[in-house]
């Protein structure tokens, strides 16, 4: 598996993980520290900030599952996957990440979206 596949899945991985001190070790695995996240909620820099999110929304939705809900396409260094976030077997929400990955894999930023574009006109 090509190193920035294994880095985007620790990175979702950490999701899941209950143990704060595991978290981090992924983190410092699959990220650079200065790692730029960006979603709907969100607009942070750095490994500590995205852990600190991590463990907010942890305890705010214990019983959510993430997922990737689609393979990772690469090119010239950036990736697309569509990701899924699960409670009670159910999918709550689902989204989509463009995410920047240095040249030994590590991610660099990702911007994520909430929800599925529609057609559009």
């Amino acid at each position: 598996m090509p190193a920035y596949e294994t880095n985007l899945k620790t990175m979702l991985e950490i999701w899941n993980t209950p143990d704060p001190e595991q978290r981090r070790e992924m983190a410092e695995a699959s990220m650079e520290h200065n790692v730029h996240f960006v979603d709907p909620r969100h607009n942070i820099i750095g490994r500590a900030p995205f852990l600190a999110m991590v463990e907010e929304t942890r305890a705010a939705f214990p019983a959510a599952v993430y997922r990737h809900a689609s393979r990772i396409e690469v090119q010239n260094n950036f990736c697309r996957h569509h990701w899924a976030i699960d409670m009670e077997g159910k999918t709550v929400m689902e989204g989509f990440d463009v995410t920047e990955v240095n040249d030994a894999g590590k991610v660099v930023k990702v911007i994520g979206f909430f929800g599925r574009l529609d057609p559009g006109d």
